[in-house]
């Protein structure tokens, strides 16, 4: 009479061995992936100290941004900046700045996240003194020349000074508007004989 159970040994010792080298291969082997970072979120370019301009169709700069650092995404083509400093030009209008201590750049540069002390400032002209507007945070789309924030701004020119929450920035047509809680003090620019 034969034993099954020590016949059925080596068979069940032999389905596992299989099972493992068959597990142990597909482990191993290379798939179809590619593994060249590309879905991974590091850096594939740094830059220290850089000068970005743009022009428009005359070849004239419509703005330039420098800082002393920049980092390049390449999964999202997003861009990150230390210290940017964002500079628009106008004809027939004064110059805006725009700085903070941190920036985020989408792919094309046409929208800037900045956050952490930003400063718009609208150089002075003869008929006014400069604008300087501090946000926390605040979204420049460049090249509509448009920006937006939701937080709390504070805006002073000359003596006078306002203040409020939200603000909606036009530099093509030079206004700011302020969204809700609004107050603040005008003074006369004294005349100029």
């Amino acid at each position: 009479m034969k034993h099954w159970p020590s016949q059925l040994f080596p068979l069940i010792m032999l389905s596992v061995l299989a099972a493992l080298t068959f597990w142990l291969q597909s482990a191993t082997a290379p798939g179809d992936e590619k593994h060249d970072g590309k879905f991974r979120h590091d850096p594939d370019a740094i830059a220290e100290n850089y000068v970005v301009r743009r022009f428009d169709e005359t070849g004239t700069v419509k703005y330039r941004l420098t800082g002393p650092y920049m980092v390049h995404y390449p999964d999202d083509d997003t861009s990150e900046l230390r210290s940017p400093i964002l500079v628009s030009y106008r004809p027939d209008a004064p110059q805006v700045t725009i700085t903070a201590n941190f920036a985020k750049l989408t792919a094309k540069g046409e929208v800037a996240f900045l956050w952490d002390d930003v400063r718009f400032t609208r150089a002075a002209t003869p008929e006014h003194p400069e604008m300087l507007a501090r946000s926390p945070d605040l979204t420049v789309q460049t090249e509509a020349g448009f920006a937006f924030t939701n937080s709390p701004v504070e805006i002073t020119q000359g003596q006078s000074w306002i203040t409020g929450v939200g603000a909606e920035i036009d530099n093509n047509k030079s206004t700011f508007v302020l969204q809700s809680q609004v107050k603040g003090q005008y003074i006369r620019p004294k005349a100029t004989p």
